[in-house]
């Protein structure tokens, strides 16, 4: 694991980790964790999981703290100034490969890489997990309108728990039908935590990831 540093445009130093691929390099990922109001961070099971799945399968994967979290630079933006930081984190680990790069995002973390990855051709594919959805009462900026979502043909997974409250099964399949090459998984026995089914959760965006690469 490498400690890294990296700058927004507009100025803001955040701080990261790259994990370099287990063998062969095939591509890159970028990892976005779940609300800093909430305890989001990048230090979490789950993305810790996510991580060693993908470096496991040839991705130099990319996690960093969003503006204001522990040792980022910057102060919280309510999902807005981040997307500078997800573009920021896309652009460094594109140094690494001109391979294709996954973007995965987590709660928080998966609003503000969609909303990211609408205008930015750099992004391969997204693993949007457990994104909130409905009436979630987060404090969170709207998802692209109707048009965009239609536009967008890049791959994406939709994961989320069986329980979860902030991405039900219903409004996932609503999604789905607006974005012209998402495909759904579910995970039977978790919420939005899943807790203890870290690693089942990782494998699915894991042979997600390999069916981007061909």
């Amino acid at each position: 694991m490498e400690p890294i540093r990296f700058a927004t445009e507009d100025g803001v130093s955040l701080e990261g980790e790259l994990r370099a691929a287990d063998g062969e390099l095939r591509g890159t990922a970028v990892l976005c964790h779940p609300h800093p109001r909430h305890g989001g961070s990048k230090d979490h099971p789950l993305l810790w999981a996510i991580r060693n799945d993908l470096a496991g399968r040839g991705f130099c994967v990319l996690s960093f703290n969003f503006r204001g979290v522990l040792g980022s630079g910057g102060t919280y933006g309510a999902g807005r100034t981040e997307v500078k930081d997800v573009a920021a984190a896309i652009e460094r680990a594109r140094q690494e490969t001109n391979g294709p790069t996954l973007v995965v995002g987590w709660s928080f973390g998966a609003n503000v890489a969609l909303r990211e990855a609408i205008e930015d051709r750099g992004v391969a594919a997204l693993a949007l997990v457990g994104v909130p959805l409905g009436d979630h009462g987060l404090e969170l900026p709207d998802l692209p309108g109707l048009s965009e979502l239609r536009a967008f043909r890049r791959p994406v997974l939709l994961l989320s728990g069986q329980g979860d409250q902030y991405s039900t099964r219903p409004d996932l399949e609503s999604l789905q039908r607006k974005l012209p090459a998402a495909e759904l998984e579910i995970v039977p026995g978790t919420d939005h935590f899943f807790w203890r089914r870290e690693a089942e959760a990782a494998a699915l965006i894991g042979a997600f990831a390999e069916r981007l690469l061909g």
